[in-house]
């Protein structure tokens, strides 16, 4: 069997697409397997080094801004797209895959629409609840749309209908143990709250990490981890002007979050951003968590992620915002989820309900029966 998946942009879409790739050659040793993305982001450093061929087109995505500037852009963009439909039916053409699958980014609109235009057998993944403006498109078209989350259906027209998979998840997270990660980082008896903005660091909960790490700071009996990212240098000082010095146990601030699992694991609350591979550990894990979604991002799909498991119990939200107006909402939210423990082992619990544990499994198996 040959499976070409296309995939590309962020982790969010390309880790999702290795895990697959992995249990599709655990299955099938002598299949073969491309990926096609850009030679410029994530996953032409990440693909080959999880070993796996891959090609590369020249695309970008269009701005919804319009401006001058973002124009000029579009014009650019579009021509890019034609040349980049020629190039993927090159590929596609000379690969010959049985499946071609698409996981986001905007690498997988050409790929995939050029593919169900050869006759190729095509699937896509959805990774959030609210859908982006390719997937909307390509799911009229393809053989069998995937979701993470069942919200994403209502705003999608499918040619059939769509089965939930959820999101594979690392099994580094899947198999982590919250009494031997808590034993790994010394949490002892105390509340541990997790907090990270991502690998570069996001601005907001920089700002309001800080805020409650220094309101903490003479509070006994909770701990914080946080991941201040690339752009959150300043983190560190400021929480030492304020008397939290670096080496102080209660207060483990780093730049990048390598021990993730660890960290989720023993973690009562967690604090972050709510993209697709977030929300999926934090649903797989059963977590109690405050979500902020970025409101940079397409679709503001973030906010429909995170509003998927609100909806559900399984977590708080505050919103950029929200903290425009009040820049202690997030700490007012932890202090009402601290004073009722039961209440954070009940978001926690059906945050777990939420979780498909089985997602790259599921997501194969359909796979492969189109193969």
């Amino acid at each position: 069997m040959k499976y070409l998946i296309a995939a590309g942009g962020t982790g969010g879409h390309i880790n999702p697409a290795i895990a697959v790739a992995e249990e599709l050659r655990r299955r099938c040793p002598d299949a073969e397997i491309l990926f096609v993305g850009t030679k410029k982001k994530m996953e032409a450093k990440l693909v080959p080094q999880a070993g796996f061929d891959f090609r590369s087109i020249e695309i970008s995505g269009f701005q919804r801004k319009l401006t001058p500037k973002n124009i000029l852009v579009n014009i650019k963009t579009a021509f890019l797209t034609l040349k980049a439909t020629r190039e993927a039916g090159e590929i596609i053409r000379s690969f010959s895959p049985d499946v071609a699958i698409g996981f986001g980014g905007y690498v997988s609109g050409p790929v995939i629409r050029e593919a169900h235009k050869l006759g190729v057998r095509t699937v896509i993944h959805e990774q959030n609840a609210y859908p982006g403006i390719a997937n909307k498109a390509l799911a009229k078209q393809v053989d069998r749309v995937l979701l993470t989350s069942p919200e994403a259906e209502k705003y999608m027209e499918c040619k059939n209908e769509p089965i939930v998979t959820g999101l594979p998840v690392r099994a580094a997270v899947l198999n982590a143990d919250r009494a031997q990660a808590r034993e790994k980082l010394g949490v002892g008896n105390n509340i541990l709250v997790f907090s990270t903005g991502g690998s570069l660091g996001a601005k907001t909960i920089n700002e309001v990490m800080t805020r409650i790490m220094i309101s903490y700071k003479d509070t006994p009996g909770i701990r914080f981890i946080h991941g201040f990212g690339k752009y959150g240098a300043w983190v560190p000082e400021k929480l030492a002007a304020a008397g939290i010095e670096a080496g102080n146990e209660r207060f483990d601030v780093r730049e990048y979050i390598y021990n993730m699992d660890d960290c989720l694991a023993a973690a009562d609350v967690v604090i972050s951003r709510a993209g697709a591979s977030s929300v999926a550990e934090i649903e797989a894990l059963g977590k109690a968590s405050i979500l902020i979604p970025s409101p940079n991002v397409a679709e503001n799909h973030q906010y429909h992620n995170a509003m998927a498991l609100v909806n559900g119990g399984a977590a708080l939200i505050v919103e950029e915002k929200e903290l425009a107006q009040n820049p202690d909402a997030v700490k007012d939210a932890l202090e009402d989820l601290l004073s009722d423990p039961q209440r954070v082992i009940s978001v926690g619990k059906n945050a777990k309900k939420m979780a498909f544990t089985d997602a790259k499994s599921r997501i194969c198996d359909v796979i492969m029966s189109l193969a």
